[in-house]
This record gives structure tokens, C-alpha cells and sequence, in this order.
């Protein structure tokens, strides 16, 4: 059936061996690509509002969970990402593995992952922002810092409503420019910010360490309080899937594949690299922070200035605010390039418009993609709240991540000879669990959540019977009605 015809695999080696896209990354670069889009928003705002609603001490637990449900999905991603190096991420690896509708369907879900993460990442840059020019005695109008509808609270107590975020549109144009001008700069410019932002995190728990108290940890797992999700745990369980958005990036890694210079090592390297180190900085952060501050006092945009504030070392305090400006824009960068890369494969197949596939003859980059793509997301950051454009993005990452575990075993069955340089261990199992753990977080997202899902894929379908089934590369040649009439 036409829905279930794959890409060949030797045709995405062919992509692979061409160089269109400049191949100028390596493991160094691509692991600081993986840390750049995985610390953001996670660890500068979700860490206070999972603790503060959800878990208390044991979010720590959490943070393990989302974590090791991600590293199954990240194995699968490096067998499939070294197998497969050409830009397109989950959804190339679809298409060669289950058939052009399922990726169609993962490239459709992977907007929701990546331009509405940009967008939210973006308001909360706004947001830190704000705050550190109010450290200087600075301040933007209220209207021009927060969508339409969302009240703002001022330093006196009184209230004033947003109109436009200015700083969320105008930080993802200038992310725009950066990745117009070339992949190789984006990649040194990420790599100073993700370095810059993790010597501050490893400050930030070096120098309060010292005032952790164990009353503050205890008791670690909170009772519940009569709802699912509040404490105990189920609220363990909650903030998994709150926490899980904080991990949402090592896979934007795969997106660079094919401007990586030695894809068949450097990919698996970068993929759970990344993961590792982010990790192994969240869990010492989130111990830290929850044993300086009571954790029902974290319910706030910017818990890590509240710990740092609690200790009295009002010195750190403008440090981490500069490294949440820093790790939320690296966050942004990495997640637009996905974006646009993903857009560039979904063109180069025939199931977007050609013009999503246009390379910028000097910069070789797809800059026509870029431009369109930041033009929409600063329009979405400027004018929605947070919290509505962050609801779909775990959700639809989660779904991405179920596609790539079965189709790593569905790879395996039709294709055993085919060339692996990395191999997933623990076949079938380790997929297997990591679909399984990605389902069980889709499951305890709220109803209206997976009701959004099911809208957003509504249109996808429209979109894709409508254009992209029949403008596919890989659909079956038109015939001609009549002799010498055009084929239909």
C-alpha cells in the first residue's frame, strides 16, 4: 500500500555521501549541540513548579525516571541516527523503517516539538530577561513583556496586562539570523554558551552546597493529598512527565546529521554524551536546590535566583540569571535548527514544497526554511502564553520517541544484514521498554493534552492526503487519462 512504502536505505546512504549541507561538526560540537538544547527551560523554571506541586525532595526521583526513559529511547536513536546520517531525525528514520505515513506523521508531530518549544523557551527568555534589567533599576512597559491576556505583576504590587512579548519575537529572529548565516558559526557560538552556562550550574551548586539543610529533604516522598498527582507516588509519577520536557533535546542531535563530519561515530557519541552530562548536572542542582529552599516555596518563574537569594550570596544571583539568558538561547538555537532541518528532509521527499528545501548558495544552509519558520514561532512567542505553547511539546516528543523504539525493531527484522556501526544493546528489550516508558508518561498527561494532540494530527492528515501523498518522491507515476494529455 502507498501509505507503507519506506525510502530506500540506499538512497539516504546516497544523501548521505552528497554535500549539500556543509559537513563541519564533530562530537565535540555535537555533544554541546545535545547540552545546548537539553538545559533550558527544565532546569531554570520546571525544577520549581515539579517539586513545588508535584513531588517535593523526591523529584530527584523524577528526574531519574524521565532519565533513563530517555537513554532507551537514546540508544535507539544512535543506532538509527549512525545507520541513517542525513537530516531528518525521527522522521527520516520512519520512513525508512515503517513507511512514508507514519513519517509523515512523526515530521507533522515533531513541529509541535520543535517550533513550540522555541516559542516557549523564548517567553521564558523574555522572562529572565525582564528580571535582570530590573537588577540594574531597568525596566521594558509591562505591555510590551507578555502576551495578550497575561497579567503582569509589577514591583509595587500593582497589576498590568501584556499586549506583545517584544524580547520572546525579537530573541528568535536574531536565533534566525545566526542559523542563516552558517551551521558551523551557530554550532562555536553554542558551544561558548553551553560552557558558559554549565560552569555556572556547576557554581551554583559548589557554592551553595554548604547550605543544605536535611529538614528541607524530608520526608523525601511527600503523602499524598487526595489527588492523583498531588504528592505520594503518583505526584512522583506527574512530575516525571513535567521533568520529561526538561531532557527534550538530545534527540535534535540526529537532526545534524548530515552536517556531521564522521556521522557513524560522532552521532551515537553526541546523543548519549549529552544525556549523561545533563543528567548527572540536573540531579546535583535539583538536590541542592530543594535542601536550600522549603520545596512549596519554589512555585516560581525562577527558582534557582529564589535558592541562590535563600543563602545570601546576592553575588550569584545576576551569574544565574546571565546563565539562564545564556542556556535558554543556546536552548532555542538548537531547537530552531532542528526544526528547519526537519522541513529540509520533509522538501527534499516532495512532502512539503520545494522552497522549504532551498540551500542559501553561499552559507549552504536552508535559509528560506529558517526565515519562514522564526517568522511564525516569534509571531507564536510574542503572542501566546507560556503555558499554552508548552502543554503539546512533551506529548508530541513522547510520540516521536514511541515511533523510534518500534521502528528500531522493525529495522532489525526487514533489514538484519544491513551495516550498523552502533548497535542498541539488549535487543528486543531495551526498545521495548523505552516505548513502553514513553507510553506510560503519554498516559498520565491530562485529557485535554492528548485531545490537543489529536486536533493538531487532524490537520496534518488534511495536509497530507491533500498534498503530500500525492507530490511524494516516492508515489507511483501519474498516468495520462488521455493520449497526449497531461498525466493526471
Amino acid at each position: 500500500m502507498s501509505l507503507f512504502r519506506k525510502k530506500p536505505l540506499d538512497d539516504l546512504r546516497a544523501e548521505a555521501e552528497g554535500h549539500l549541507l556543509r559537513r563541519s561538526l564533530g562530537p565535540v560540537q555535537l555533544t554541546a549541540l545535545g547540552i545546548g538544547s537539553i538545559i533550558g527551560t527544565g532546569i531554570f523554571v520546571l525544577t520549581g513548579t515539579a517539586a513545588s506541586q508535584h513531588a517535593g525532595p523526591a523529584l530527584v526521583i523524577s528526574m531519574v525516571f524521565a532519565a533513563v526513559a530517555c537513554a532507551f529511547a537514546g540508544l535507539c536513536y544512535a543506532e538509527l541516527a549512525a545507520m541513517i546520517p542525513v537530516a531528518g531525525s525521527a522522521y527520516t528514520y520512519a520512513f525508512a523503517t515503517i513507511g512514508e505515513f507514519a513519517a509523515w506523521i512523526i515530521g507533522w508531530d515533531l513541529i509541535l516539538e520543535y517550533a513550540l518549544s522555541t516559542a516557549t523557551v523564548a517567553v521564558g527568555w523574555s522572562g529572565y530577561f525582564s528580571s535582570f534589567l530590573r537588577t540594574f533599576g531597568l525596566s521594558l512597559p509591562p505591555a510590551l513583556t507578555a502576551a495578550p491576556g497575561v497579567v503582569v505583576t509589577l514591583a509595587d504590587g500593582t497589576v498590568a496586562h501584556g499586549a506583545f512579548n517584544l524580547p520572546a519575537t525579537l530573541i528568535v529572529l536574531g536565533v534566525a539570523a545566526l542559523l542563516v548565516k552558517g551551521v558551523k558559526e551557530s554550532a562555536t557560538a553554542n558551544a561558548v554558551l553551553v560552557g558558559v552556562k554549565v560552569l555556572v550550574l556547576i557554581v551554583f551548586v559548589a557554592a551553595c552546597a554548604r547550605f543544605v539543610r536535611a529538614e528541607h529533604l524530608t520526608p523525601f516522598i511527600p503523602p499524598n493529598e487526595g489527588a492523583f498527582g498531588a504528592f505520594g507516588f503518583s505526584g512522583v509519577m506527574r512530575a516525571t512527565g513535567i521533568m520529561f520536557f526538561a531532557y527534550i533535546g538530545f534527540d535534535a542531535v540526529s537532526t545534524a546529521a548530515q552536517e556531521s563530519a564522521a556521522p557513524q561515530r560522532d552521532l551515537p557519541i553526541g546523543i548519549l554524551a549529552s544525556l549523561a552530562i545533563c543528567t548527572v548536572l540536573y540531579i546535583a542542582v535539583a538536590v541542592v536546590l530543594l535542601g536550600i529552599v522549603p520545596y512549596r516555596q519554589l512555585n516560581v518563574p525562577d527558582p534557582l535566583a529564589v535558592g541562590v537569594d535563600a543563602t545570601g550570596l546576592r553575588w550569584l544571583s545576576p551569574f544565574v540569571k546571565v546563565s539562564a539568558l545564556f542556556g535558554l538561547f543556546s536552548t532555542m538555537l538548537v531547537q530552531l535548527l532542528g526544526q528547519t532541518r526537519i522541513f529540509f528532509a520533509m522538501s527534499r521527499d516532495g512532502l512539503l514544497p520545494p522552497l522549504f528545501g532551498r540551500v542559501h548558495p553561499r552559507f549552504r544552509t536552508p535559509h528560506v526554511s529558517t526565515i519562514l519558520t522564526a517568522s511564525v514561532v516569534s509571531l507564536a512567542a510574542g503572542l501566546t502564553p507560556i503555558g499554552v505553547l508548552g502543554e503539546l511539546v512533551s506529548m508530541g516528543t513522547l510520540l516521536a520517541f514511541v515511533l523510534v523504539c518500534i521502528g528500531i525493531i522493525a529495522l532489525r527484522r526487514t533489514q538484519p544484514d544491513a551495516p550498523r556501526p552502533f548497535r542498541t544493546p539488549g535487543m528486543p528489550w531495551v526498545p521495548v521498554i523505552g516505548a513502553l516508558a514513553c507510553l506510560a508518561q503519554m498516559l498520565s498527561l491530562p485529557l485535554a493534552t492528548w485531545i490537543r494532540l489529536w486536533v493538531w494530527l487532524a490537520i496534518g492528515l488534511v495536509v497530507y492526503f491533500g498534498y503530500a501523498r500525492r507530490r511524494s518522491r516516492f508515489a507511483p507515476p501519474r498516468v495520462a487519462s488521455v493520449e497526449g494529455a497531461p498525466a493526471s
